[in-house]
């Protein structure tokens, strides 16, 4: 397989944030750079030497530089594109600039030509019984009985091709009724409500924190024939804003948030303060490291466990309120 190295510009203080970032998404292939080690090392009473190695000479006034690999494949544009808005909206948070620039560079390849070989990953998807998802460009047969979607790779996460996706799309088909109305938290792409509406749904309010995000999100709602009297998008983070809690008010069928398990933890509280008695909530996006620690609260918040379902390290849950 062959790999591109994307490096990350930070500080010192910011290498455990990126790191934990990484691990979030289930990246743990990644190389840290950084001064403060070259200063350790010559701080270092317990060490007697006369010769210091070029690389670690290297070191002495390196950029902090975290420095991932990611898979030349389709769930390598995955990660990319979510590396690139996790990056952006960390930035938006260091007011103070304690985390340096955060930046990326691509060095093996140029991020341009990679961008335009997109289309060779992207190939239409089968997701559990019902749906069929597809790039623009791909025709499909006029005889698919599936519900077709369409959604293009952007700076938004959310194609259908990472195992996360696949995993809220089968627990949504199964746990979404007819007319249900649906809350879509960390929506990226907006692929989970959109597949919702297709599957039934009457409505669907996709809410991320990210404002690209929201923005092609109704883009991609609209080009699947969704009216955007039935799709309302809102930028925002549920989290910390009561304002925007009490818009999404609190009478859904079916939430779902495909995030990361620190985000799922700190939503918990909030999750069941939007569904209706007895609704349904599909989360996914959980490394299998962290499954207990955020199935266990969402336990403990008072939600009943309906099934968990997992493949390679990724694992997805469906709860009833």
């Amino acid at each position: 397989m062959n790999w591109v190295e994307v490096n990350i510009f930070t500080t010192s203080e910011g290498v455990d944030i990126i790191c934990g970032m990484l691990l979030g998404m289930g990246v743990n292939g990644f190389v840290i750079k950084d001064s403060k080690d070259f200063q350790d090392f010559l701080d270092n009473k317990e060490t007697n030497w006369d010769y210091i190695d070029d690389d670690l000479m290297g070191l002495k006034n390196c950029e902090t530089t975290v420095t991932v690999y990611l898979p030349d494949n389709s769930q390598g544009i995955e990660n990319f594109s979510e590396i690139k808005l996790e990056l952006k909206a960390l930035k938006e948070r260091d007011t103070e600039k304690s985390f340096g620039r955060l930046e990326y560079e691509i060095s093996n390849v140029k991020e341009e030509d990679w961008a335009n070989n997109w289309k060779k990953y992207f190939k239409p998807l089968t997701v559990g019984q019902k749906l069929l998802i597809k790039p623009t460009w791909e025709k499909v047969d006029e005889s698919e009985t599936r519900k077709i979607l369409e959604i293009d790779p952007a700076s938004s996460f959310g194609t259908g091709q990472h195992n996360t996706t696949q995993l809220c799309l089968e627990l949504i088909e199964k746990y979404l009724n007819d007319k249900d109305k649906m809350l879509d938290l960390g929506c990226g792409s907006g692929i989970l409500s959109i597949a919702g509406m297709l599957l039934g749904a009457s409505s669907a309010f996709a809410v991320d924190i990210e404002e690209n995000a929201v923005k092609i999100a109704g883009e991609n709602a609209f080009s699947n024939g969704i009216s955007k009297n039935n799709y309302i998008t809102r930028c925002g983070n549920v989290i910390c804003d009561e304002n925007l809690r009490s818009e999404i008010g609190n009478d859904y069928d079916i939430v779902c948030a495909n995030i990361v398990a620190d985000v799922l933890n700190a939503m918990t509280p909030y999750f069941k303060g939007f569904l209706k008695r007895g609704g349904n909530l599909v989360i996914s996006g959980i490394i299998n490291q962290r499954k207990d620690e955020v199935i266990n609260g969402i336990i403990n918040a008072g939600f009943t466990l309906l099934e968990i379902r997992e493949k390679e390290d990724w694992v997805a849950a469906a709860f009833r309120a």
